[in-house]
């Protein structure tokens, strides 16, 4: 029997002519170069739909100084989906103190401009790609349903906080004019979205959307909306409210958060300039025989031409994901936001499967570079009590009710190392130390087999007061994590590596805790070689506090360094401590200044 090997997505009306299509019913454009791999959203989306007998094309990095590379396509049948990629444009373009970036991970040889690196004649990627590119559709396909998706227009549905331009933005549905915006991850509304299109109905109530709404078209949807039902609607402040009172976009912030980790069904409603911005409850998460389906999809696992050379690719392609959500809830973060907090862990089989499709690509190395997700040993974790509108399982303890399945992870290990031709499986994603204290069997497994050189762990500080306002774990949960790394190092005669992650100038930061935090680093003998300046991105707890100055818990006035000294004076005093000798003990070695805003 002959196998079939997959194809991608077609990104040219000439590639969609080839598989015999006189029509297309969806165009998806994204600011990332194409990659088939189950990594990236918009090809994660592209399958799905092509599963469901959708007719999709791709269209990578369009220029948006034109309109021609739209019109190369003929009009789609049922929708135009819009993403600006795997990242937020401006995170993308900028370091979190706005430098502009000379490499974007995600374009053809990590070159972010269209021509040579050296004349930076125009971005391949646009500054809010969303709006851009949604500018565009229209302009072209002037009767076909716009609809923003991905990460940057899900958490640029409100009103936000926009680093480059140090100011507040209303929602991205608003200023694109777009006919629908999909939050979250998106699989169950793009399907719905599709079919509703293809019956010629009206958009209405699709879980997991959000709508552009006149106040008459509130009146029809919701005739009990003015009651103000606060058990059915959470009504945010509005832009103008916001505007006149900046206080109240920590309001806000706090009252999206708390709806997303309790999976409220309450719709959210903020009023805009002219329009409101309505949210419908989220869908249920997908379940773990739909995640399973969705990661057996037929990607190519390669970049589309195959020719490309993008770097990120490189970082991910022989890896995979076991776990999709988080319910750490940090408060710098957004996964939780977008991801949701509930955990979903593939099944065994299914991660076996994928690992079996890499071991046998003719390129394949003998390495797995990582089985992960947003927080890789939350894999196989579940609640007790199932629904909890708190949903905070590691801060500031360990929830009781948190079910940690030890033995599920290590047979995962253990059955994907047994592979035929993988030499080398890592966990290469962030662990949790307060998770792994709790798995000896797993922390010494890892350590043993299944680090690639350092276990990458994110403390992020070591001032209590700082770290509550992280929400992160308490610093002697760092020092335990450490000792019983080092107690394992001596058991197995291993030198035991660890990368700690930290961030610089959140706010409530300031020298003096800097200088705690070095002195800490040093008696704890870690290498701070990764740390980075706070960026304000939005959809975060983090960047409210930044925009108000203000604690979420008590409204008290915190500090907040924004002005550009202030983050380099902090920047400044830990290079120091970090190539400091400590008493006792040698200077750190291979200590690395990191780009600021990179993580």
């Amino acid at each position: 029997m002959t196998i079939c090997k997959p194809s991608a997505l077609p990104t040219s009306w000439e590639e969609c002519t080839a598989r015999g299509w006189a029509q297309l019913d969806i165009l998806l454009v994204t600011g990332d170069g194409y990659v088939d791999h189950p990594s990236y959203g918009v090809a994660l989306i592209g399958r799905l739909l092509l599963s469901h007998g959708y007719r999709v094309a791709i269209l990578p990095q369009p220029r948006f100084d034109t309109s021609a590379d739209f019109s190369s396509f003929p009009v789609p049948r049922l929708f135009c989906g819009i993403t600006a990629g795997n990242l937020d444009s401006i995170v993308a373009n900028y370091s979190g103190n706005g430098k502009v970036r000379d490499t974007d991970a995600y374009s053809h040889d990590g070159n972010p401009w269209r021509g040579a690196i050296q004349s930076k004649t125009e971005r391949r990627r646009p500054d809010r790609a969303t709006l851009l590119y949604a500018s565009l559709a229209r302009s072209v396909f002037r009767e076909v349903p716009i609809v923003l998706g991905g990460i940057e227009a899900s958490l640029r549905r409100f009103v936000h906080y926009d680093y480059k331009q140090e100011g507040l933005r209303s929602s991205f549905l608003t200023d694109a004019k777009a006919d629908i915006l999909v939050y979250g991850m998106g699989e169950k509304a793009v399907l719905e979205i599709a079919a509703v299109c293809r019956r010629k109905s009206p958009f209405s109530n699709i879980a997991g959307t959000c709508q552009r709404l006149t106040d008459r078209e509130m009146s029809a949807h919701f005739p009990d909306f003015e009651q103000k039902n606060t058990k059915k609607y959470l009504v945010l402040p509005s832009w103008e409210e916001i505007g006149n009172k900046s206080d109240l976009f920590l309001d806000a912030e706090i009252d999206l958060d708390r709806h997303a980790r309790a999976c409220s069904l309450r719709i959210i409603a903020q009023r805009q300039q002219t329009h409101w911005v309505v949210q419908h409850p989220s869908p249920p998460p997908l379940t773990p025989e739909e995640l399973d389906a969705l990661y057996s999809l037929p990607f190519t696992r390669r970049p589309h031409p195959p020719e490309q050379e993008i770097p990120a690719y490189r970082m991910i392609r022989d890896s995979v994901t076991i776990v999709r959500g988080c319910s750490g809830n940090c408060s710098f973060c957004a996964i939780t936001r977008h991801q949701g907090p509930a955990i979903i862990s593939r099944s065994k089989n299914s991660i076996l499967s994928e690992c079996q499709r890499i071991a046998q690509m003719p390129d394949f190395g003998g390495t797995i570079s990582d089985l992960g997700g947003p927080t890789a040993n939350l894999y196989g974790t579940s609640c007790n009590i199932g629904l909890c509108k708190k949903r905070d399982c590691l801060y500031p303890k360990l929830c009781p009710n948190l079910r940690i399945d030890e033995d599920s992870f290590l047979s995962l290990l253990k059955e994907v190392s047994k592979i035929d031709g993988i030499k080398h499986l890592f966990i290469s994603s962030g662990l949790r130390m307060e998770l792994l204290l709790q798995t000896p069997r797993l922390l010494e497994t890892l350590l043993r087999s299944h680090t690639p050189g350092a276990m990458k762990i994110a403390p992020e500080h070591s001032d209590e007061g700082l770290l509550n306002l992280m929400h992160k774990e308490p610093h002697a949960l760092l020092e335990n994590f450490v000792g019983k790394c080092r107690e394992i190092g001596k058991k197995i005669g291993k030198k035991i590596e660890l990368t700690p992650y930290i961030i610089l100038s959140h706010p409530g930061s300031m020298p003096k805790l800097v200088e705690k935090l070095g002195k800490d680093l040093q008696r704890l003998a870690l290498k701070a070689r990764k740390f980075q300046d706070f960026t304000p991105t939005p959809g975060t707890l983090s960047t409210a506090m930044f925009v108000t100055g203000l604690r979420p818990d008590t409204k008290q006035a915190i500090t907040v360094p924004r002005c550009h000294s202030d983050r380099q004076k902090e920047r400044r005093l830990l290079e120091k401590y970090c190539q400091r000798k400590a008493p006792g003990k040698k200077a750190f070695p291979n200590f690395k200044k990191n780009d600021p805003g990179k993580r």
